[in-house]
């Protein structure tokens, strides 16, 4: 069996499943039950993956990285704060 670890984010919540995505754009759907415990929307997860007798994932376990989130969101405020500095106001004119 062979181990695979990546990081993903959690893009949205849809009923009871919760879509994770991974860092090159795919999808990982997993219940939402099996987020930990203060993850949601826009949480950075660890995501521990093995593999079944047939090559087929099986999850192991999901952490929550909260370091990770928080440089993210920072990240994120930081681009919305320059293009906000150059955005002239008032209407669009077309």
């Amino acid at each position: 069996m062979t181990q695979e670890n990546f990081i993903a984010v959690v893009d949205r919540i849809e009923g009871r499943t919760a879509v994770l995505e991974k860092e090159d754009g795919s999808l990982y759907p997993v219940s939402e039950e099996l987020l930990p415990e203060g993850a949601g929307e826009g949480s950075v997860l660890q995501v521990y993956l093995d593999q079944d007798k047939d090559g087929g994932p099986v999850l192991l376990r999901l952490e929550l990285d909260p370091e990770e989130t928080q440089r993210r969101l920072k990240h994120g405020e930081a681009i919305l704060d320059e293009l906000r500095k150059r955005d002239p106001g008032g209407d669009v004119v077309m």
